[in-house]
């Protein structure tokens, strides 16, 4: 199975009273999909898993595997902690609606480069469905090195990676010019995702997708089939939203965007996220009205 295009990680919009806004939720996973999204991917970072209740957890699930169902979509589900037997059960439970789970190198314990192999060794034996391996250092405290990116990409199950290095790393290099036939990566660095597209990257994982999704959809492919001048254009455009949409913790801003485009009810987060400044939403949505103004010929 080959990854293709951009998945745009959903954000969990929450009510006025802080619950989840299902309607909302669903409305926007249309909404990329119409835009130019080839899918999505649900209870990610960017959806503020870790602050959602168990029940909410199986809602958002449910709302996006209905939505994708419904358009003939790919679903990437994010499922995986620091525990290999949670994470077991984690991917277990997902069901047959996933096409693929997003499982990150264990955080925190920060095992060796060997435990992290023998983790997902045993998610991938086990798992009913494939894995995306989520490499996000900045986030994890574990750097992999060349050699154990391909052991993981030469293991059953596993069939591709989220790669988000925080920029074009020596083992960013490596990694993609020697990379396994068949085995995916997708750009995970929002900043970042256009020199890795031009790498060889067969598509991203992009919150900044959310606001100019065509945009960012169509960055892809010019990057895949060309013209590349043109893709390098584009790339430059859109570099500046997405620095302005991680210019506080992620989702903040992008949340507090698609509130003042009235896309969902609230900008609220959950603690310990604070809401985004005035300062950060109004430089967002500046920014993205200069990206929509057309250049001059």
């Amino acid at each position: 199975m080959t990854l293709t295009g951009l998945f745009v990680p959903l954000i969990t919009p929450f009510t006025a009273s802080g619950e989840l806004a299902a309607d909302a939720l669903a409305s926007l996973a249309h909404e990329v999909l119409d835009d130019g999204a080839t899918g999505i991917v649900a209870l990610g970072t960017t959806a503020e898993t870790a602050t959602l209740t168990p029940e909410e957890r199986r809602r958002v699930l449910d709302i996006c595997a209905t939505v994708c169902r419904e358009r003939n979509a790919p679903l990437i589900a994010a499922a995986g902690t620091n525990s290999t037997a949670a994470s077991i059960e984690a991917l277990a439970a997902l069901g047959a609606t996933v096409t693929a789970a997003l499982t990150v190198v264990p955080y925190y314990t920060r095992p060796s480069e060997a435990g992290v192999l023998a983790h997902f060794r045993q998610l991938a034996a086990t798992s009913p469905i494939p894995l995306i391996v989520y490499n996000v250092p900045h986030r994890t405290g574990r750097t992999l090195s060349p050699d154990t990116l391909h052991e993981l990409a030469r293991t059953p199950n596993i069939i591709g990676f989220k790669h988000a290095v925080g920029g074009i790393d020596d083992t960013t290099i490596t990694l993609m010019s020697t990379l396994p036939p068949g085995v995916s990566v997708l750009a995970g660095d929002d900043l970042h995702a256009a020199p890795l597209l031009a790498l060889g990257a067969s598509g991203a994982i992009l919150a900044s997708a959310h606001l100019a999704t065509s945009a960012f959809a169509t960055l892809i492919t010019l990057w895949r089939n060309g013209p590349l001048p043109e893709a390098r254009q584009l790339a430059h455009r859109l570099a500046p939203l997405a620095a302005a949409l991680f210019a506080e913790p992620n989702p903040a801003v992008i949340k507090s965007a698609l509130a003042a485009q009235g896309r969902i009810p609230t900008p609220t987060v959950r603690l310990p996220l604070l809401s985004a400044s005035a300062s950060a939403t109004t430089a967002a949505l500046e920014t993205l009205t200069h990206l929509q103004t057309p250049t001059p010929a």
